[in-house]
């Protein structure tokens, strides 16, 4: 997941730029499973990706997935400050025995 911090008088347009970028990922992305934008205006927008492998995820955001977000041309512009990526795996939600 990556989390922007938006200025505010800027968020509509950037939720717009986001989601158009990110609309067609899955088809150009091969590992991409799901993604989604969660947003909480006035000036944070999260956009969180399932990827069926750490393989297929370092084959699209490169070698420093982990500590580098990917960062679309001009979104800068946009933030209050550095775009911050993390990454989780899945835990099962039934009970360990």
């Amino acid at each position: 997941m990556s989390e922007a911090h938006v200025r505010p008088d800027r968020f509509e347009a950037f939720h717009d730029m986001i989601v158009s970028a990110v609309r067609e990922f899955p088809g150009l992305h091969p590992g991409l499973v799901d993604h989604e934008v969660l947003i909480a205006p006035p000036d944070s927008l999260v956009y969180v990706s399932r990827w069926r492998s750490e393989a297929d995820l370092a084959a699209y955001a490169g070698q420093d997935w982990r500590t580098r977000p990917v960062v679309l041309p001009g979104e800068e512009d946009y933030l209050l400050a550095p775009l911050r990526v993390r990454h989780f795996t899945s835990a099962p939600l039934a009970s360990r025995r």
